[in-house]
């Protein structure tokens, strides 16, 4: 039997008390999501989206807060009239967990289709 992928998968609760992935096993996850960049202290993954003009990048940002609401997993972002950074992390753990993965899968298939 195969194992899930990311897309497939549901975020979990996370309260505080967890810990936050190792660093291999976060590397490990960022494998399996294109364009995404891992922070120095390991705590946050990151890409930047690029499109055509404003209103497909707040059409972006819309698709993005469904997936965040859905998820009940938000992120944080920086957008401008042509992108939009998008940062994912565990505030309640204070680092990464598959939630922030699972979430940056979601929102790379509202760009791929």
């Amino acid at each position: 039997m195969s194992e899930m992928t990311l897309t497939q998968k549901t975020c979990q609760p996370c309260e505080g008390g967890t810990e936050p992935l190792s660093k291999d096993i976060a590397h490990s996850l960022l494998n399996q999501i294109e364009g995404w960049s891992i922070s120095e202290d390991g705590s946050t993954i990151s890409r930047t989206f690029r499109f055509k003009d404003f209103y497909q990048t707040i059409a972006f940002i819309n698709a993005m807060a469904w997936v965040a609401n859905q998820q009940d997993h938000h992120p944080d972002f920086e957008a401008g009239y042509n992108r939009c950074q998008v940062h994912y992390t565990t505030h309640a753990i204070g680092g990464l967990s598959e939630n922030d993965f699972i979430c940056a899968a979601r929102i790379d298939a509202l760009v791929t289709g």
